[in-house]
């Protein structure tokens, strides 16, 4: 088990993965593609954790000014994210020409060589994280030589396993010593960094509740359903990708339950067949704001997302919390009273 140690009084959290990456709290953000930009990454950054951006079907031409504007934004580390299983090795090129601090990989197909894309990283002097939905995958990453492995859970949004995170994060933190773990899926709040840390992980992803900030690049309406979810509107389906003509190795894509999820569940061999035909529907109801009939994807910590917010408040909150848990109840269980 790894040792985590915090200042008392106001002091932050501090464990491994904070000297690893070079951040203040061990609060890191999710990777997800479109859904992050320049501005989320380094609010999260300025914030204290570390923000990333997905660079996954981005033009290589246009990853250099991303990366720009995120430096103009922020001094502190910020990480860029690909999905192994269709990258663009040009635009892996073009990323670390510009030496980010961190580069973080997920989703390879089961016969691909991590080790080559790793070693790129590091001979761009980037620290290197890789994202695992189960322990097979976790062992190969660290043999690959990652940094860091992040283990996530099916109860995250987007892409996932089909492992929870409560039983996945020890799981992984045992098989891949000393690598550290950061914990990922169903993470909204400090109850879920400081069970993370009690797991085993030294550090959190976010993914959910950072969609639901006012930096987040996401459509209001789109913000405003996080809220308004319970929690429990989610499931996991093949959907999204039968639409946009995606294969992803091994993955599902928890998705909102709306209007569009409930006219296709059970159809899926129709979908396929129509697909071109549907996708240009989703184009339009997305360019209308008709968000009950586009896939909209996120977590089932949705149900603890209660208010958008600045992505500082979301950091503060979150490391406030997990310090009161830790040092407040858990010493009272300790304690006996």
């Amino acid at each position: 088990m790894p040792e985590h140690r915090w200042d008392s009084g106001r002091g932050p959290l501090h464990t491994r993965i904070c000297d690893l990456l070079g951040i203040t709290h061990p609060i890191v953000l999710g990777g997800m593609g479109g859904a992050t930009s320049p501005g989320l990454v380094a609010a999260v950054s300025n914030a204290g954790g570390l923000g990333t951006l997905g660079l996954s079907g981005r033009r290589p031409a246009d990853i250099p000014g991303l990366i720009e504007q995120i430096r103009s934004a922020t001094t502190d580390p910020f990480g860029v994210n690909f999905l192994l299983f269709g990258v663009d090795d040009a635009a892996v090129d073009a990323a670390l020409a510009q030496k980010p601090p961190v580069v973080t990989y997920a989703w390879a197909w089961s016969d691909q060589d991590l080790k080559p894309y790793v070693d790129r990283a590091h001979a761009a002097g980037a620290i290197v994280t890789y994202m695992v939905s189960g322990v097979p995958d976790a062992r190969r990453a660290a043999a690959a030589g990652a940094d860091a492995i992040i283990a996530q859970g099916s109860e995250g949004g987007g892409h996932v396993g089909l492992i929870g995170t409560m039983p996945l994060v020890p799981m992984v933190v045992s098989a891949v010593s000393p690598v550290p773990v950061i914990a990922a899926g169903g993470i909204a709040d400090g109850r879920g960094l400081a069970a993370s840390l009690a797991l085993g992980a030294d550090g959190v992803l976010l993914g959910t509740r950072f969609l639901a900030t006012e930096e987040s690049p996401l459509a209001p309406g789109y913000k405003q359903a996080i809220v308004d979810s319970d929690g429990h509107d989610t499931t996991l389906t093949e959907i999204p990708d039968l639409v946009g003509g995606s294969i992803w190795p091994g993955a599902l894509a928890r998705t909102w339950r709306n209007d569009f999820l409930a006219e296709w569940s059970g159809r899926e061999a129709e979908l396929r067949r129509r697909r071109r035909e549907v996708a240009r529907q989703v184009a339009t109801a997305r360019a209308a704001g008709d968000l009950r009939h586009v896939p909209l994807l996120f977590g089932q910590d949705a149900g603890l997302i209660d208010s958008i917010v600045p992505v500082a408040e979301v950091v503060s909150r979150i490391v406030s919390e997990a310090r009161e848990i830790i040092e407040q109840r858990l010493g009272k269980a300790i304690a006996g009273g």
